[in-house]
């Protein structure tokens, strides 16, 4: 290997459109790392696998820009937010919410669901009705909230297969044309004596009344159930997939460059050193580099994460201990050749400690070949830790790739077509382990001679 300037490096990379291309797909999944930290929040991790977070999301629905891809529209799932109005009239205290819903596909959507939490003393009556784009108001439920004599908060859900709402809207079921048993949503969604969907704008309205006083609602919305939601669609766990390809992204990068810094500074440092003193300490590190080359990776990787932990911060320093013992070797043979020469020579007749000759004149000549083996050694672990996720033997508190594909290969989500589970976390994997590749390549040929045309 001989002696590659740093402005030589530079020069000749900025005329490489493969490490070009890797840089600019590199910088793009830092972009979205930078992003996806600055705005989703970290308590994410905590809350992935439970499942009280997700509850309001629907179960296994595909994205909503398959809508863009298709000529029937597929109804998405909407959680929708609305104001709180207040007014009083003859003694009567009423608090309202106007929930607004622009519907316009070609499916019925599968239910409804209001929820609220509410502050409030004695007793309040609850009334929710919808108004249709025809003008017509169906009245869905009248209700009251529990008695309390005192101050109290209380968490309320109003589904659409509520016995009571399903009994108010039988009243208007013969102004509809069905020959079949129909639900809730198929009533308020139809046409008038017809058997199709009324397209347009409804407004669910929600009124409280009260004798002595408002009731104060602290959180409310009204969640209309379809079969599309979001960026990446959900899980049959009823998660946001986005949120987890999101986050990760920092993961991936953070488990792969963390494993490859570590695994070329161990493996520089242990292999310099075995070719700089020779002899019988290099005869040593070099059978002890043998023994770990020798052991198959996987399969100990496996028996550690069982036996041991399945942290993501033990798995990494796993995967940095059986990925260290290439460069050991490679790195050794170029120490064997910058020994020799006449300026290491001449640092050892001034009397320069080993050390010292080690960390400034041998390693600085091999930091090309660093940054390349960097590089090229990022795909490697993240395909290694996305491979024992996908095993089961990942760290299930964190949305890694690999876990992502785990749990669709759990839920059977190849057999029933998921493909909005599978194929976007394998995609996001090969190409992050593309753009490492493009930029290990690119480098490699730079500061390889025997690469260079």
């Amino acid at each position: 290997m001989s002696s590659v300037s740093t402005q030589e490096i530079k020069k000749e990379f900025l005329k490489s459109k493969l490490g070009l291309t890797g840089v600019f797909i590199l910088s793009g999944l830092i972009l979205v790392s930078i992003i996806t930290i600055s705005v989703i929040p970290a308590s994410t991790f905590q809350e992935w696998n439970n499942p009280e977070k997700w509850i309001s999301y629907p179960k296994t629905s595909v994205p909503s820009w398959v809508n863009f891809l298709s000529s029937d529209k597929i109804p998405e799932h909407k959680i929708i937010n609305a104001e709180v109005f207040q007014s009083q009239e003859n003694g009567i205290f009423l608090t309202s919410q106007q929930f607004g819903v622009s519907f316009e596909y070609d499916d019925f959507p599968s239910d409804f669901i209001f929820e609220m939490e509410t502050k409030y003393t004695d007793s309040h009556l609850v009334q929710i009705k919808v108004l249709r784009p025809d003008g017509i108001t169906l009245e869905l439920l009248s209700t009251s909230l529990p008695h309390s004599d005192n101050e109290t908060i209380h968490n309320q859900r109003y589904f659409s297969t509520d016995s009571m709402i399903k009994k108010n809207l039988n009243i208007y079921k013969n102004n509809f044309d069905f020959d079949f048993q129909v639900g809730t949503t198929e009533i308020i969604f139809s046409e008038l004596y017809q058997n199709q969907i009324q397209k347009g704008n409804y407004v669910f309205i929600v009124d409280i009344y009260g004798i002595e006083k408002y009731v104060e609602i602290l959180e409310s919305k009204m969640i209309l159930g379809g079969k599309a939601y979001g960026l990446m669609g959900t899980d049959e766990l009823r998660r946001d997939l986005a949120i987890g390809l999101l986050w990760g992204t920092p993961l991936a990068l953070f488990i792969g460059i963390s494993v490859s810094i570590g695994s070329v500074v161990v493996g520089l440092i242990y292999g310099v050193y075995s070719g700089y003193k020779g002899k019988k300490t290099d005869e040593v590190m070099m059978r002890f580099n043998d023994v770990i080359y020798a052991l198959p990776a996987l399969p100990f990787l496996i028996i550690l994460a069982v036996t041991i932990s399945n942290s993501i911060f033990l798995m990494i320093g796993f995967l940095m201990i059986f990925s260290w013992v290439g460069i050991a070797k490679v790195s050794r043979s170029m120490s064997l050749q910058i020994k020799t020469r006449q300026y290491i020579e001449a640092a050892k007749i001034m009397g320069q400690k080993d050390s010292k000759i080690i960390f400034r004149h041998i390693l600085p000549q091999l930091l090309p070949y660093a940054f390349a083996s960097i590089a090229i050694s990022v795909p490697a672990a993240i395909t290694t830790e996305a491979g024992l996720s996908f095993l089961g033997l990942g760290d299930p508190s964190f949305p890694t790739w690999g876990q992502i594909l785990h749990d669709a290969n759990t839920y059977g989500a190849a057999a029933q077509g998921f493909w909005w589970w599978i194929v976007p976390p394998g995609i996001l994997i090969a190409i992050t382990g593309l753009a490492f590749v493009f930029i290990g390549n690119a480098l490699d040929a730079i500061v390889n001679p025997k690469l260079k045309r």
